[in-house]
């Protein structure tokens, strides 16, 4: 970023973005009437999986839409890579989102495209050359196990699969961010527990920060307690009483940050409106 564009980001005198992937600094965003986040500030560090938890309607959602400069705030701050996005115009935001991939509720694929066309979409756009494109669309696919689906559409799939593509489709680039919408959101359990596991695999082998909703508590301890082999190719518990580090947790409650920290600290908590989400 050059001396230019950072006078024109950021006001004089303001303190300089911290190395988080992520930052939030006394965001607040509203539809109408109707305050959605309020005063949200946290921090998300290099590698790090931070798990967003609340109940339906708080929040969480839109946050990861500002997050990806989808939607503006109202007031506050946000920095992705160090840019605040939250004052950036919107050639520069798609220049960013080469590096965020993002996986939207529902999957979001196009109908009219393959598997094969819905993977490759951002890389058509940008023009880049079939012979670099192809090896990356089906180590993509290979990677979520549906390399074989290369030439089906969507409306062949089942919910399961096409959550999968999403996936390939998010990870196709490479990013450095990965942003998950309820990615076993409306899934059954045992299609849920795929889902999860390449989660973890992409956390595990690529080391990515990422952001992920979940409505479902399962989910968010499993990743919390759960790491990718390599040597098997499977997830696997890891022993009694081990967490996985890197994942942290913010909980969200009508439009508020209710709790930010890490696994053992949100399961030792006392706060009772805590101790009563999770039970």
């Amino acid at each position: 970023m050059t001396a230019t564009e950072t006078s024109i980001l950021q006001p004089p005198g303001s303190p300089p973005p911290t190395d988080a992937v992520v930052q939030f600094d006394d965001v607040s965003i509203g539809f109408g009437a109707r305050p959605v986040l309020e005063n949200v500030s946290f921090r998300v560090a290099p590698g790090e999986t931070r798990i967003l938890l609340g109940p339906a309607g708080c929040g969480k959602s839109v946050l990861l839409k500002l997050a990806n400069g989808l939607l503006r705030p109202d007031s506050g701050r946000i920095f992705v890579f160090g840019e605040e996005i939250s004052a950036m115009p919107e050639r520069e935001l798609f220049r960013l989102r080469a590096r965020i991939g993002m996986v939207f509720q529902e999957s979001a694929l196009f109908d009219s495209l393959s598997v094969h066309d819905n993977v490759a979409y951002r890389m058509m756009e940008n023009r880049l050359p079939t012979e670099e494109m192809e090896p990356r669309v089906r180590e993509a696919l290979r990677f979520v196990e549906l390399e074989h689906t290369l030439q089906q559409f969507p409306s062949e799939l089942s919910g399961g699969m096409r959550r999968r593509v999403a996936i390939a489709r998010a990870i196709v680039n490479r990013p450095e961010l990965l942003l998950y919408d309820s990615p076993t959101g409306g899934l059954d359990p045992v299609t849920s527990a795929t889902i999860v596991e390449l989660v973890v695999k992409q956390r595990d082998v690529f080391h990515s920060t990422s952001l992920l909703v979940t409505h479902r508590l399962q989910d968010a301890f499993v990743l919390a307690t759960h790491r990718f082999n390599p040597q098997t190719g499977q997830m696997e518990a890891l022993p009694q009483g081990s967490l996985v580090p890197s994942t942290r947790f913010l909980l969200l409650s009508e439009g508020h940050v209710h709790f930010d920290g890490t696994t053992e600290e949100l399961i030792r908590s006392e706060d009772p409106w805590i101790r009563e989400y999770l039970s």
